[in-house]
């Protein structure tokens, strides 16, 4: 089984996780945004230390070469986000973090994939709409070009923390409607059952990682420079017709993705 996750094969060292900036004053990218991403790195790879205390805004301004204001907004930005915790006399912390497991597989569910993990889930629909379908949705439900197809924006959450948002496309001539289901159920197997449609397999899934946008700012609650895990998917019927097209954002401090195994995949 593979696990995507952002670490290394071992721990660094603390001065080892301090010396891995790769800060780029000419990139475009703010410098506290920079020096957010890499301290996220370096808690990774051990920059907490023992008691998880961060080094003081001092050594991390000298570190990365910014004034102490730099650092001071990227940790203000890490608090906010809950990565870090600020003790008042006693420091700048890293929080602890439990990052669920999400298996991705030929037949995983969302409630299925975090039933043991959390005590509640939910998915919600932020909006739909019946469009032409895209050169990439049509191809990939193996529609014709500009065919109309149903959009469903959705927000999953665990426990009351929003995890992953999904945008999937449908063809809207066989599944007219299933944003009804959707929002009456809250489970896109559910939806699917109101259409005949009692079982289905993931055909494929490509992740990658990106920085948040803004959108995922503002529904997975994250803080700029963020990092979300991209999966893109394709659900096939038992006849092995394309049923749904999907994008997820994933919360990468939040979401542990495991690729592979008998587990069923519905990101």
């Amino acid at each position: 089984m593979i696990f995507l996750a952002f670490l290394h094969d071992r721990r660094m060292t603390r001065a080892e996780a301090l010396n891995q900036t790769g800060i780029e004053r000419r990139s475009g990218v703010a410098l506290w945004r920079q020096i957010a991403d890499q301290i996220r790195q370096g808690i990774a790879a051990g920059l907490g230390g023992n008691d998880g205390r961060l080094p003081t805004e001092m050594a991390l301004a000298e570190r990365f070469g910014v004034n102490r204001h730099t650092v001071r907004t990227a940790i203000q930005a890490l608090v906010q986000e809950g990565v870090l915790r600020a003790e008042q006399g006693r420091g700048t912390f890293v929080q602890p973090q439990r990052r669920l497991a999400y298996p991705i597989g030929p037949r995983t569910r969302f409630s299925e994939g975090l039933a043991d993990q959390v005590n509640a889930h939910r998915s919600r629909l932020l909006e739909h709409s019946y469009e032409e379908a895209s050169a990439d949705a049509a191809a990939a439900l193996e529609l014709e070009p500009g065919a109309p197809v149903l959009r469903l924006e959705t927000l999953s959450e665990a426990d009351g923390r929003p995890i992953s948002r999904a945008r999937s496309y449908f063809d809207a001539s066989r599944f007219s409607g299933f944003e009804g289901h959707f929002l009456r159920t809250g489970s896109i197997t559910a939806a699917y059952r109101a259409f005949g449609v009692e079982d289905y397999l993931r055909r494929s899934t490509t992740i990658s990682a990106r920085h948040a946008d803004s959108s995922d700012l503002e529904h997975l609650k994250l803080s700029p420079g963020a990092i979300v895990l991209v999966a893109v998917g394709l659900n096939v019927d038992r006849e092995g017709r394309p049923i749904q097209f999907s994008q997820t954002r994933i919360a990468a401090d939040r979401v542990e993705l495991q690729v592979g195994g008998s587990a069923p995949a519905n990101v």
